[in-house]
């Protein structure tokens, strides 16, 4: 039998605009938003009229996709469709494990605020870059990294599509010998270097804010991005280790379809997610939903 695939995305689509059409048009998308704008005031002009300078900062970014995430989910659940697998890409999985029960979203949408602060500081502290590294092999991509003093494989994103996070006195060497090997490589507009250990600090203090709560049991398998495996054991542990490694976004769908995923939705914002996922298996269906054509086709 066809089983669905709900993901979430994460930030880096994000454009000013995000989830107006969902908040006009489906009553669960608005309570999801209403819902933010009484824990952070202004996240929804933020979202709907925020600059692109504005969004691009790490502190405005994730709770501005997060919950525009949440507000799709909610609009696509409001469609009568239930997923039978969740997962998000970095920020997205926050999103995931509030759609699947584990966190209350005004616990979760808190969450993130606290995740945000902490990378934005760590961003600052330990400077970095990234950069999409395409044409060559995961493989290739990590003996390009070893041959450097601080470079790493960060996203997993698909067989021919690695991001990597290095320092910054680095970064153009690195991209120049990813050209030599007749890959391709493009530096991203991103203000720090996550899901690397750049982010060590981060990391710290989101499992020292995770402490004291409670995460529940998923109601349905969360496919988290440290593992790629559904959530087992510490999920507090989890939700900290995803910020300084790796996304295993690639062994993530794969792992999600040989478990009978057979078709993917894309909720939040843009249709990174529902890109890679052709590419991983061009079989499968995958759709985005982030606006109302996108419902109303759904």
């Amino acid at each position: 039998m066809a089983k669905t695939a709900l993901v979430f995305s994460g930030q880096g689509a994000q454009f000013s605009g995000m989830g107006r059409e969902l908040y006009e048009c489906s009553p669960a998308a608005r309570a999801v938003f209403d819902m933010a704008e009484t824990i952070r005031p202004g996240t929804k002009a933020q979202c709907f009229e925020g600059t692109s300078e504005e969004l691009s900062v790490t502190i405005n970014t994730q709770p501005c996709v997060f919950i525009t995430d949440l507000a799709a989910a909610a609009a696509v659940v409001e469609k009568g469709i239930r997923p039978d697998f969740v997962a998000g890409f970095s920020l997205g999985e926050i999103a995931a494990i509030a759609f699947a029960g584990m966190l209350s979203y005004e616990d979760a949408f808190r969450l993130v605020c606290k995740r945000a602060e902490l990378m934005d500081k760590a961003a600052k502290d330990c400077p970095g870059a990234m950069a999409a590294v395409m044409k060559i092999t995961p493989q290739q991509t990590e003996e390009i990294c070893s041959s450097f003093s601080r470079a790493y494989p960060v996203n997993y994103n698909s067989p021919a599509q690695t991001v990597v996070a290095a320092d910054v006195s680095e970064i153009d060497a690195l991209c120049e010998k990813v050209k030599e090997m007749k890959g391709k490589a493009k530096k991203l507009a991103v203000s720090g270097a996550f899901h690397s250990p750049f982010m060590d600090e981060a990391s710290k203090g989101m499992a020292d804010y995770l402490s004291d709560k409670v995460l529940k049991d998923p109601e349905m398998p969360v496919y988290a991005n440290y593992t790629a495996q559904p959530y087992q054991g510490d999920y507090r542990e989890l939700v900290a280790l995803q910020i300084n490694h790796p996304v295993r976004w690639q062994k993530t769908v794969e792992n999600m379809i040989e478990a009978g995923a057979d078709r993917f939705i894309e909720v939040g914002v843009g249709k990174t997610l529902t890109g890679l996922i052709k590419k991983i298996d061009p079989q499968v269906n995958a759709v985005n939903i982030d606006n109302k054509e996108g419902l109303d086709t759904l």
